[in-house]
């Protein structure tokens, strides 16, 4: 019978339940990426593949009696060096959340990460958007984390935002550090305005104890650094 043996790291085994070595039965001509999948491992988790003639990319056609090490993906993430597997450099780093994560999207904006989210984002405006914008997908969907569009991505384990927010920023390398420097609402980059200019909106007692402000230039949400913001300090530190 014509298989391959497949050798995964224990973290890819241990997540998606996969056995040590795992024979493929080879029924028709398929990229190694195509069988990866097929075993419930999204793309986006791989980090190298490994086959008897050395280092292989997702198009590689896997031959019968071959041995296949598939690596993870590795902390930190740095997405403007290429790969084998992922030969483009992105300028930077760059996110775009799908509905299922939407309190991690706030989180990360809070940290001055731009960050795209909307409960409106079908999986195909997603992986249109992260393509298009070279931003990395962040999902507990493995369907949607399959998506050839997409290059880099994370199938978010945790299921706590805040334990969430932990795993991304180890992964990616992120300071966990408050800038609030974007909108939490639409994620605009914030811009200084005078009270003077947005005083009719404000309450009494923000008239009274606060001097600075900032507005999204795009939803026009006002911010300044009241009990609400040392709340949201708080819980990131």
């Amino acid at each position: 019978m014509k298989y391959v043996t497949f050798y995964f790291h224990r973290e890819l085994r241990e997540y998606f339940g996969l056995d040590y070595p795992l024979e493929y039965v080879l029924q028709r001509r398929a990229s190694i990426k195509d069988i990866i999948e097929a075993l419930g491992v999204p793309h986006t988790e791989v980090g190298e593949i490994l086959t008897d003639e050395g280092e292989a990319g997702f198009d590689h056609i896997p031959c019968p009696g071959e041995k296949i090490l598939v690596r993870p993906v590795e902390a930190p993430v740095d997405v403007k060096s290429p790969t084998r597997l992922r030969p483009e450099s992105w300028p930077e780093t760059r996110f775009i959340a799908d509905v299922n994560v939407g309190k991690l999207a706030m989180l990360l904006r809070m940290l001055g990460q731009d960050t795209l989210w909307s409960n409106s984002y079908q999986d195909r405006d997603v992986a249109f958007l992260a393509a298009q914008e070279r931003r990395i997908v962040l999902s507990r969907d493995r369907g949607l984390l399959k998506r050839k569009e997409i290059m880099h991505g994370r199938l978010v384990r945790a299921s706590n935002p805040d334990d969430q927010l932990r795993e991304v920023a180890l992964i990616y390398g992120l300071d966990i550090f408050c800038r609030f420097s974007r909108c939490l609402r639409c994620n605009q980059v914030l811009e200084p305005v005078t009270k003077s200019e947005i005083i009719h909106r404000l309450k009494p007692r923000t008239r009274k104890y606060f001097d600075y402000f900032e507005i999204c230039p795009g939803c026009e949400r006002i911010y300044w650094r009241g009990s609400h913001w040392e709340k949201m300090c708080s819980r990131i530190h």
